[in-house]
């Protein structure tokens, strides 16, 4: 996995980024995440299966992810490329999980 920071703001820790998952690539051993602020993801290219929602995640694919939405663990066969846009302060401190993907879209 590679990331690349593209912007990042100093006085309120939101970031833009890109992560390239390279063919094969398996994030299970680390398992899934939450945290307690909203981030975007945008797939651009490639395709990433999402282990939570049993969901495979294709180029063009959009989500937007409440505070506190349990994802990932992740893996791809063909590798992928992701721009993930994530707000820190946003904080939401009676998050729970929704475990839907509300706010997705793929191409039609």
């Amino acid at each position: 996995m590679e990331e690349l920071t593209l912007s990042i703001d100093p006085a309120t820790g939101e970031y833009t980024r890109l992560t390239r998952f390279l063919p094969g690539a398996d994030t299970t051993a680390w398992g899934g995440k939450v945290h307690a602020y909203p981030e975007e993801v945008f797939i651009v290219s490639g395709r990433l299966h999402d282990q939570a929602f049993d969901q495979w995640l294709e180029a063009g694919h959009y989500a937007s992810r409440p505070p506190g939405e349990w994802h990932g663990p992740f893996k791809t066969d063909e590798g992928c490329v992701v721009l993930e846009v994530s707000f820190p302060q946003r904080v939401d401190a009676g998050a729970a999980s929704t475990g839907s993907f509300e706010g997705s879209a793929q191409p039609g």
